[in-house]
């Protein structure tokens, strides 16, 4: 049996807000890697931020990673819990000369700033060389790092990168409050979790180097570090609000279905040839993290759409069903068990080319329409005398039909114009609006089947034969 240490993985988001799409990408690649390679992916919150980190920005981080099936392997650990184990590792830092107790006042520091900037190099504190036990006042516990030489971070994705150590300050360990900053915190968690490889953001890769220095303070095992880059927008700029949806909520709530989320976002900086839609188990197989890209990623609506849009085709019709009466609710419809139905009816008929769920919701409004229906004025301004008599007459041929399909419907209504000696579009015009109340319908077979032989019939009726509401 080999010795190499089963692979651990972990996403570390830190609850200050929503669970963004870069976070929610960097999730999934945390994931993939731990599968592909029978491992572990475990969650850390890090929350030791306590103004910032908020209980209803840990429940969207959540929902979110559940929205998306990324769960843990094990209890998800909370940053701030690990606060004593923190101030044992700074502790041990301490006792080995590789950390001080720094008294500098502020205005001391910002002296020390000023000639750090001018000489080229990082801050050095005034009492890195200090004895500082027989000293009162508040401190904070600052890292004694190198200061020549450099540090080199072997990332998985961008290759060696080289960190001049002079360039590196002592940075804060633990704050005059006692409370340990992110980078000690990240260095003792990651260990004592196991974790093997640290996938993250690009923007951490300077805290890589610090980090390092830290794991060889500890006499701690490394992990392997791989920084993927960030994603922009579809013009190349920084994601921001303005290119639309940023958190996994906001894509959740705009109709897309985690699937396509989590074949979308794998293809976001990672790909396997030319393959553009995958399953997750092809994703499992293919991914190694060594084999995404070093350069930015960008957003694109209409790749998203496509793939969404071919999810929708495979997805069940139930479950369609559901997300869309979700959909309607949202825009004050009123669902029941029996709209539902209504709604799984129609769904096969209009999800083939549907992009999104509300999407399907626009495609499907029309079955869940009361009669009489109101008719607007354009389909009023059709129902002439010729076109109301023609529409009687069909109503009776439709009432005779032997199968309720799209096909056999589609073949009754091509007989019937046949029949007539005119077109489809002498008729097709008013018998949409009819059955659809001015709303987006399918093909004129496929509404006929959606509604059903009673209700369509009675829609006919309405509108030929008794008193109409108008819009």
């Amino acid at each position: 049996m080999s010795d190499r240490p089963s692979v651990v993985t972990r996403f570390a988001p830190s609850p200050t807000g929503y669970l963004h799409i870069g976070g929610a990408r960097t999730a999934l690649f945390n994931w993939l890697y731990a599968r592909h390679t029978g491992g572990s992916f475990l969650i850390r919150v890090e929350d030791t931020d306590r103004e910032r980190s908020t209980p209803a920005a840990v429940d969207a981080i959540f929902k979110g990673l559940d929205w998306l099936g990324l769960t843990s392997d094990a209890e998800p650990v909370f940053q701030f819990s690990r606060a004593a184990r923190h101030r044992e590792a700074v502790q041990q830092l301490l006792d080995t000369g590789r950390a001080y107790r720094c008294h500098m006042t502020v205005e001391e520091l910002e002296v020390e700033r000023t000639k750090a900037r001018a000489e080229g190099r990082a801050i050095r504190s005034i009492w890195r060389d200090r004895d500082s036990s027989g000293s009162a006042g508040p401190f904070v516990v600052r890292f004694k790092g190198p200061m020549d030489g450099e540090t080199v971070v072997d990332d998985l994705v961008k290759g060696p990168v080289r960190f001049h150590n002079k360039e590196l300050d002592d940075l804060v360990l633990l704050r005059s409050d006692g409370a340990a900053t992110y980078n000690l915190a990240v260095v003792v968690d990651d260990h004592d979790m196991g974790v093997t490889h640290v996938i993250r953001g690009d923007d951490h890769l300077n805290n890589a180097a610090r980090q390092s220095l830290i794991y060889e303070a500890l006499d701690f095992a490394k992990p392997a570090f791989a920084h993927i880059p960030l994603i922009h927008g579809p013009d190349g700029a920084k994601l921001s609000k303005r290119h639309g949806a940023q958190a996994v909520g906001d894509f959740a709530d705009m109709g897309y279905l985690p699937e396509a989320m989590r074949n979308y976002l794998a293809r976001l900086g990672w790909g396997h040839g030319d393959d553009e839609i995958f399953s997750d188990a092809q994703a499992i197989a293919w991914f190694d993290v060594k084999d995404v890209g070093s350069a930015p990623a960008r957003l694109d609506w209409a790749k998203l759409n496509h793939i969404n849009n071919h999810y929708i085709r495979l997805a069940d019709d139930h479950r369609l069903a559901l997300l869309t009466a979700e959909a309607h609710g949202r825009l004050g419809t009123a669902m029941d068990a029996a709209s539902v139905g209504k709604l799984e009816a129609a769904i096969p008929l209009v999800k083939e080319g549907t992009k999104t769920i509300p999407e399907l919701a626009d495609l499907t409004l029309f079955v869940l329409k009361t009669r009489p229906l109101a008719l607007d004025a354009k389909t009023q301004q059709l129902l002439n005398d010729e076109t109301r008599e023609r529409l009687q007459r069909l109503t009776e041929h439709l009432a005779a039909a032997a199968a309720w399909t799209a096909p056999a419907l589609e073949g009754e209504l091509k007989q019937f114009a046949a029949s007539e000696g005119v077109g489809l579009g002498k008729f097709g015009p008013a018998l949409r609006g009819i059955l659809s109340g001015g709303s987006t319908a399918p093909d004129l077979a496929g509404a006929l089947a959606a509604l059903g032989r009673e209700e369509s019939l009675g829609r006919l009726q309405d509108a030929l034969f008794k008193a109409t509401k108008t819009l």
